[in-house]
């Protein structure tokens, strides 16, 4: 078991009260960790810790933060035995997503790393004589950072990988389903010389957020707010914030389409389907969860998708010997086999998997989908996909956009111009053709549209989230005013 404190002001302190939580592997209900228990008093310490910390840590230079940004990066990627471990008795993931989730963020913490010196301004001609007008970017202050349990080291250090580089500092409120995970993220940076009080990782019990999540948002210390999660919790964030005049970085779930135009390399959309739909059990917010797929090649399709998904089993994640692992709870499997029976019940067929086993459920495809039916349109955040069999490239854009959410999106065709013309008309933040809807990589703008947020993580577009766009003049001359 896991003993995980608080880090505030660099220091490993327990929660106010000494209240502590329990999270239980999902696969064989052992506590995996046991964490402080965060309360009102502890996050309001945590805010006034980054207040304190922001006016050195802002005007600190470049090269100082580049170099603490670089050395974390090494101590994470050093760190991979620990998060694997982590992640399997947090989250159940395999360790070859566990190692993925530490090789893209020790990458995120290099391009941050990078993007120090690309905090650019410039300078607008005025049309007053005598008068230099310049637009400069400076750290917000204090940013309030929510990561998610699904990818648990690449959002945890997305969250405050590029906030630190602007100078901001930052609180870190882990994943209650992953503490020891997100506590870790705050370790290696402490080890790489971040001063005290430039990031605080609070951990809280679940029955604990509401109130927690109020009390950062509201402190008047905290001027910027980044979540990754849920589109439900997330709209609630986005009220509150908004009550208080904060701006909000969303990025929230997802419905992701991949259409198989009639000219597709239907190998290679196979290939790119099922590492969409099945990686870390389809719990990713760009996993692929509908295939919309042109009829005239449905069937060799599907056929060919059935036999992937069929060698794609679930197993215990701490023996290594299967591509899939846990899913999260008991809970999720349970919302899987709903969906499944709704989906069976009104005409869909199961073509491979189906049938879960505890927490462990392998690769499952559904053929001939409709819009009657509740996977059509919820997000199943399992290792589920669904065949929705279209006529001609209208109907298949028709049924692309035919979702509330809009973060990624794939096409597959031979034609590119064709399908670069189909890209651009689906409603997303990210569309890849010819390739998964899962990818990621820290220099791009990352994000989504519709119910699945708004504004972009990674590179130059990160800087503009992260940072205040200010105008300031300097008068050269004599100034003359009318009165």
């Amino acid at each position: 078991m896991n003993q995980i404190n608080l880090l505030l002001e660099n220091q490993d302190v327990q929660a106010i009260d000494g209240a502590t939580f329990d999270r239980l592997n999902p696969m064989t209900g052992d506590i995996a960790s046991r964490a402080a228990a965060a309360q009102i008093a502890d996050a309001k310490r945590a805010a006034d810790a980054a207040a304190a910390a922001f006016p050195a840590w802002s005007a600190t230079g470049p090269g100082a933060r580049r170099a603490v940004l670089l050395k974390a990066a090494d101590i994470l990627a050093s760190k991979a035995p620990d998060f694997i471990a982590l992640m399997a008795s947090e989250t159940g993931a395999t360790a070859g997503w566990a190692g993925f989730n530490v090789h893209l963020a020790s990458n995120m913490l290099r391009e941050a790393a990078a993007m120090t010196t690309q905090i650019s301004g410039e300078v607008i001609p005025s049309d007053k004589p005598g008068c230099i007008s310049m637009a400069i970017r400076q750290p917000a202050g204090v940013v309030l950072s929510i990561a998610p349990w699904n990818a648990p080291v690449i959002l945890g250090v997305r969250a405050v990988a590029l906030p630190l580089a602007c100078g901001n500092t930052v609180i870190l409120k882990a994943s209650e389903i992953c503490p020891g995970t997100h506590r870790l993220i705050g370790e290696c940076l402490r080890e790489a010389g971040l001063p005290p009080g430039v990031l605080n990782v609070i951990t809280n019990a679940p029955e604990d957020a509401p109130a927690l999540i109020d009390a950062l948002i509201s402190h008047p210390a905290v001027r910027r707010i980044n979540f990754t999660g849920s589109t439900r919790v997330g709209r609630i964030i986005a009220e509150t914030a908004a009550k208080y005049l904060k701006p909000v970085l969303l990025e929230l779930g997802g419905k992701a389409p991949l259409v198989v135009l009639d000219d597709a390399d239907l190998d290679a959309a196979v290939a790119a389907a099922a590492f969409g739909a099945f990686m870390n059990q389809g719990q990713i917010c760009m996993s692929t969860e509908r295939l919309v797929v042109d009829q005239r090649v449905a069937d060799g399709f599907v056929a060919k998708l059935a036999a992937k998904a069929g060698s794609l089993v679930a197993g215990d994640p701490r023996k290594g010997d299967t591509p899939l692992g846990s899913l999260i709870g008991k809970d999720a499997a349970d919302r899987m086999q709903a969906l499944i029976k709704d989906a069976v019940g009104k005409g869909a067929r199961v073509v491979a998997g189906g049938s879960v086993e505890g927490t462990l459920m392998s690769a499952t495809v559904l053929d001939h989908v409709t819009s009657t039916m509740r996977i059509y349109n919820e997000e199943s955040f399992g290792p589920i996909v669904s065949v929705v069999r279209v006529d001609g490239v209208d109907e298949a854009v028709r049924v692309a956009n035919d979702t509330e959410y809009g973060l990624s999106a794939a096409v597959f065709g031979r034609d590119i111009a064709r399908a670069l013309d189909i890209a651009k008309r689906i409603e997303s933040g990210i569309c890849h053709i010819n390739g998964a809807t899962v990818h990621d990589e820290a220099q791009m703008p990352f994000g989504g549209v519709k119910a699945s947020g708004y504004g972009r993580f990674g590179g130059k577009a990160g800087i503009a989230e992260f940072t205040e766009l200010r105008w300031i003049t300097i008068e050269t001359g004599p100034q003359h005013y009318p009165i």
